[in-house]
């Protein structure tokens, strides 16, 4: 199965000074078919982390069923907030685990440190883990790319951080067929996660 059959969508993430934001579009498709135009791709999993996944549906659903059970618990036995890197750690973990019979995903995991760190994490299939100022993945990533390298710094506030993110994945949107139907965006902030969707105009020749 070719790359681009497998992980179509558009998934950005970068770092700000005081903050992570982290943005994908919401089309979900199979071959020459749209079978939805509003696919959630991105999960807040804890106060102040979240998870963005570009890849088979099934597997995502799976994996973050896991990370809301294993944070759950382990804040319930420790009796102590779980670090953004334990997040990324575990999941790179269970990813190891499985590599015999892979999760078809590419994962982003990003958050903020209870100090005000902010975290962001590019996983690859097999779990192996990076952390990264920004990143993005899925098949239009390349394009993705290209945007962030021209336009980031790493002195961003977390609002000029959100607009870079939304223009990164709708440049995206414009050229990769396999990209669409809107931008869903999370920011998190030392006072937690905030989630919202951008719906696109379309534009009519």
């Amino acid at each position: 199965m070719a790359y681009e059959e497998v992980f179509r969508a558009t998934v950005v993430g970068l770092k700000s000074r005081d903050g992570v934001v982290m943005a994908t579009d919401r089309r979900l498709s199979y071959g020459n078919i749209v079978l939805s135009r509003a696919a959630k791709k991105i999960f807040v999993v804890d106060e102040r982390a979240a998870v963005a996944f570009a890849g088979l549906y099934g597997d995502v659903s799976g994996l973050v069923r896991f990370l809301q059970a294993d944070i759950s618990a382990y804040k319930l036995i420790a009796n102590a907030p779980v670090t953004i890197r334990s997040i990324a750690r575990r999941l790179s973990v269970l990813m190891y685990s499985y590599k015999w019979f892979p999760f078809f995903v590419e994962t982003l995991v990003g958050g903020v440190e209870s100090d005000g760190t902010p975290r962001l994490y590019v996983l690859d299939p097999l779990g192996s883990i990076l952390e990264e100022d920004y990143t993005a993945v899925g098949s239009g990533a390349t394009i993705a790319f290209g945007f962030l390298e021209n336009n980031y710094s790493s002195n961003v506030t977390v609002e000029e951080a959100e607009k870079i993110a939304l223009s990164a994945v709708r440049t995206a949107i414009g050229r990769d067929i396999g990209s669409g139907d809107g931008i869903d965006i999370v920011t998190i902030t030392r006072n937690g996660a905030r989630e919202r969707s951008v719906t696109l105009r379309i534009v009519e020749s």
